[in-house]
């Protein structure tokens, strides 16, 4: 099972995200689970992610959190999609980091 984390200032804002990415996932049968924190815990809650997707507003610490979770894909997530709540694109985005 994939594990997908979402990375924000305080890991409120990408919740709705990652409802709208599960429902997404079980649409598509996709097994993996997805969760939202503060990049503040990003060493202990996405250590052993396979991809860690960062809010908008929090992309300028991608290098913090590669440097804390290395060898992990780590990208910001696209700011239409991130606006429109696009669960199934973001969803597809992580997916293509993964390699799946």
């Amino acid at each position: 099972m994939k594990k997908i984390i979402l990375l924000c200032a305080a890991g409120m804002s990408t919740s709705m995200l990652v409802k709208k990415m599960q429902e997404a996932a079980a649409a598509d049968s996709y097994e993996c689970e997805i969760a939202a924190y503060p990049t503040s815990e990003a060493k202990d809650k996405a250590s052993d992610a396979d991809v860690i997707l960062l809010g908008p507003q929090v992309r300028f610490s991608k290098g913090k959190v590669e440097e804390a979770c290395p060898g992990i894909p780590v990208e910001a997530i696209d700011m239409k999609l991130y606006g429109r709540m696009d669960g199934k694109g973001v969803l597809a985005a992580a997916k293509k980091l993964i390699g799946d």
